[in-house]
């Protein structure tokens, strides 16, 4: 069996809600082929994003509970998704929610349980794909380098701007991936004082001017100066990122602007350290809800002499999700689906935990 239909399954840090993607992953002598048939974001209820935005700081019975029923949650989900689009599905393969990512102290932690998955779904399901990289002292993120380099090899780069910024590029022969900067995380802290979700095309940010000295203050940020590999958590932004926009004094609009142009700037700036010749030459896959941004977009394009490709819709939505679709399918292969040299680990691994019958797919 060379095709599999995964639903691939992807909470991020930004706490929209969760995707699903019902994608068609195919091996040929040629490497692999995607097509994404199904896709949808099941926006999280103010209970659940209370409850995943405080648990880092609950006790470990609250912990071990929802861990459990998020994962029921999840296979609730994928049931209804499964059933409105009437879809034939081979495996799940779930990122999961992260709660806790601490490289340096060796810890990280997705909650999502795969039991429940599984026995909620009758699927069997892939999870927890960071861990044995962190273990291996790795920083168990970017992931998705795995796929710009199977699935999306025709560009010089791919940046996804999700809750964090991340890019990766081809670098003496080698993938390397790494968090350049927070993104949607920040912004979306901002347009919540305006009553929204998120900045809907940059309009709030439209009405805003940069200020300099806050925009100095965040470049001048130790982690920008630190080489890759290197990755960022929640925990990172609420140490050393958001005291300097909170003290801000000046307007919300004006911190909207000045985070958008702080973030194009550092995407900007690593196109262009990562470009071993002319910029103006690379062309760069850009994905992620960020890309829907037109304000931040204007001035990534400013930022760098690069060509930036924003594709379709459903592709800059569900892009992580595909890609972790592939990484499961890699792992029931028993095939290497994280790279050492995007994570700086002491070695590639072979990550995922597997709850199920996968005998199917072997």
């Amino acid at each position: 069996m060379t095709k599999y239909n995964i639903i691939g399954v992807m909470s991020g840090t930004s706490m929209d809600g969760v995707d699903l993607a019902h994608c068609t992953l195919e091996e040929n002598e040629k490497g692999w082929t995607y097509t994404i048939n199904a896709s949808k974001t099941y926006e999280y209820d103010e209970k659940w994003r209370l409850r995943l935005s405080k648990l880092r700081v609950q006790s470990a019975l609250n912990f071990v509970r929802t861990d459990r029923y998020y994962g029921e949650y999840l296979g609730l989900l994928i049931n209804d998704f499964i059933k409105s689009n009437g879809l034939q599905v081979d495996l799940i393969s779930s990122h999961g929610h992260t709660i806790f990512h601490q490289p340096e102290s060796n810890l990280t932690t997705q909650i999502g349980c795969g039991h429940s998955i599984t026995a909620h779904t009758g699927l069997p399901c892939v999870t927890d794909f960071r861990l044995a990289d962190v273990i291996l002292g790795g920083q168990g993120a970017p992931l998705v380098g795995i796929g710009d380099q199977l699935l999306f090899g025709e560009y010089d780069m791919c940046v996804n701007i999700g809750g964090f910024a991340n890019i990766s590029a081809m670098v003496n022969g080698k993938r390397v991936a790494y968090d350049v900067c927070p993104a949607n995380i920040i912004l979306n802290r901002i347009a919540r004082e305006f009553d929204q979700e998120y900045d809907v095309d940059g309009k709030i940010a439209e009405q805003g001017s940069v200020d300099y000295d806050l925009l100095g203050d965040l470049n001048d940020i130790e982690f920008y100066q630190q080489p890759y590999p290197k990755s960022l958590g929640r925990e990172w932004i609420n140490q050393h990122f958001w005291s300097l926009v909170r003290e801000s004094r000046i307007e919300k609009q004006d911190k909207m602007k000045t985070l958008v142009d702080h973030i194009a700037g550092q995407i900007g700036g690593n196109i262009e350290s990562l470009s071993d010749d002319k910029s103006d030459d690379k062309k760069i896959l850009v994905t992620g809800g960020g890309a829907l941004n037109k304000v931040l977009i204007d001035h990534l394009r400013s930022a760098t002499d690069a060509e930036i490709v924003v594709p379709d819709t459903q592709l800059v939505n569900y892009k992580e999700a595909l890609v972790f679709a592939l990484m499961g399918i890699l792992r029931v292969k028993n095939r290497v689906n994280v790279l050492s040299s995007m994570t700086g680990a002491r070695e590639d691994s072979v990550s995922g935990s597997l709850f199920g019958d996968f005998s199917k797919l072997i």
